[in-house]
C-alpha cells in the first residue's frame, strides 16, 4: 500500500510538534506506602516533522505505548522519548503524562482515614541538544489572608488554593515527600474527610498561619531548594479568592547554579 505520510511536501514548512493527544493509558507509579500504585494517565506524545515529509505515522505512537503493557514508570519514562525519536526518524520528541495520584491520609484530630487525590505530571523532551525530564505535582491547600486578619475583629477570609511544583532532579524521589513539604508551608492542608473536631483544628491552624500567595511560593521554594537532589524548580500558587472575583497568583523559578559541578 502507498505510504502517503512519507510522500514529499512542497510547502517547505517544518512542524515543531505533531502526534497524538490525551490518550488514556494505565501506568504504574512508585508509592511510598505500598511500593506501587496503578493509575490512569492522560498521555500526549509528539515529534517534530521535517519540511520534506507530508505527515507522521500516528499509529507508531500507540505501538510504543503498547510495548510496555501499562508498565510505564518514572524509571523507564525517558526510554519512551528515545523510542519515539527512533521509530519516527525525528530529531526531537516530547511526551506529557498527567495522572491522579492517591494518598491515604488521617484527619488531624479524629484520625478518620480517607483517600486524597493529587494531580501529577511526567514531562519529557529530547532534542538535538539536550534531554530533559520533569515531574510536576499539584497540591490543594488552604490559605488565610494576613491583611484580612489584621483588619478584622471577628475573623479573616480564607480560601482554597493550588500549589503546583515542577522539578528537575538527579535521582528518584517520593511524590509524598514533596506533598508533605508543600502542605507544611500552607496555612492549613486540605483533606477529603473531616469531622467537627478536625474542622476546628484546621480553622484555628489557618488563623495562626496566615499566608499571601507570595509567602506560599517563597516558603515552598526555600524548603525545596534545601534538597540538593533538585537542580531546577518552578513553584506556582493560585488562590481562588473567596471575597474577590479573581484569583491571586505568584510564581518562583529557581535553578541550582552548582548542579553541573
Amino acid at each position: 500500500m502507498i505510504d502517503v505520510q512519507s510522500q514529499p511536501d512542497d510547502r517547505r514548512i517544518p512542524i515543531k510538534k505533531v502526534g497524538v493527544k490525551d490518550i488514556r493509558y494505565p501506568i504504574i507509579v512508585r508509592d511510598k506506602a505500598r511500593d506501587t500504585q496503578a493509575t490512569i494517565a492522560s498521555c500526549s506524545m509528539y515529534v517534530d516533522l521535517p519540511q520534506d515529509f507530508k505527515g507522521t505515522h500516528m499509529s507508531r505512537f500507540i505501538e510504543v505505548l503498547n510495548r510496555r503493557h501499562g508498565r510505564i514508570t518514572l524509571n523507564n519514562f525517558v526510554s519512551i522519548l528515545d523510542e519515539l525519536k527512533e521509530e519516527l526518524e525525528a530529531k526531537s520528541s516530547h511526551v506529557v503524562m498527567e495522572f491522579p495520584y492517591f494518598i491515604e491520609k488521617g484527619a488531624p484530630v479524629s484520625g478518620e482515614r480517607s483517600l486524597m487525590e493529587y494531580n501529577c505530571r511526567y514531562i519529557g523532551e529530547i532534542n538535538h541538544a539536550s534531554k530533559n525530564f520533569q515531574v510536576g505535582i499539584s497540591v490543594p491547600v488552604t490559605t488565610l489572608c494576613p491583611c484580612s486578619r489584621e483588619m478584622s475583629e471577628r475573623g479573616a477570609h480564607n480560601q482554597r488554593g493550588i500549589v503546583t511544583v515542577t522539578l528537575e532532579f538527579k535521582k528518584f524521589f517520593w511524590i509524598e515527600d514533596v506533598i508533605d513539604v508543600i502542605e507544611s508551608c500552607a496555612s492549613a492542608p486540605v483533606y477529603a474527610l473531616l469531622k467537627r473536631e478536625d474542622e476546628k483544628y484546621l480553622t484555628d491552624r489557618a488563623y495562626e498561619h496566615p499566608m499571601f500567595v507570595e509567602d506560599l511560593v517563597r516558603e515552598v521554594t526555600r524548603k525545596l531548594r534545601g534538597d540538593s537532589n533538585f537542580t531546577w524548580l518552578k513553584v506556582e500558587a493560585e488562590n481562588f479568592e473567596s471575597i474577590h472575583n479573581h484569583s491571586a497568583y505568584a510564581m518562583v523559578e529557581w535553578e541550582n547554579d552548582d548542579a553541573g559541578e
